[in-house]
């Protein structure tokens, strides 16, 4: 299966969390060529930040949140320039009230025909609606 992965998928993977499981399967399903991850070049800062704020939230130890970034880059999902992405993502954003960067997912997700899974709940909720091919984290088997 080909998935567009969200950032708050792969920081699951490394941060004890709800669903982290999943995320972890997901992870180590893509490491064994079961499944294709791509994400748009956003993703390796939006992933950095996600573990910086958790290392000054005391959430990871100091010196956890470099080890995590290599490890996830070391496996990281094929990257694509979000460049192209924008001009679409600026439209799912004014259209739907929703950050730009979360909008370069979904339109990466449209042009690449496939699923993207988010980890962010609320989003999800939001968007599915109008994009049936999102999908919640939780809600894979």
């Amino acid at each position: 299966m080909k998935y567009i992965l969200d950032c708050s998928v792969a920081l699951k993977g490394v941060l004890p969390e709800v669903d982290s499981a999943k995320a972890i399967r997901l992870l180590k399903e893509y490491r064994h060529t079961i499944h294709e991850l791509l994400a748009p070049d956003i993703f390796p800062p939006e992933v950095a930040n996600g573990l910086a704020t958790a290392e000054r939230q005391a959430r990871i130890q100091p010196g956890e949140a470099g080890i995590f970034l290599a490890d996830l880059m070391q496996n990281a999902p094929v990257i694509h320039s979000s460049t192209p992405l924008l001009a679409r993502a600026i439209e799912i954003s004014v259209a739907d009230k929703q950050a730009v960067y979360d909008c370069i997912y979904l339109a990466l997700a449209e042009s690449e025909g496939c699923e993207m899974v988010s980890a962010d709940d609320a989003f999800v909720r939001k968007m599915r609606g109008k994009f049936p091919f999102l999908v919640r984290l939780g809600d894979l088997p």
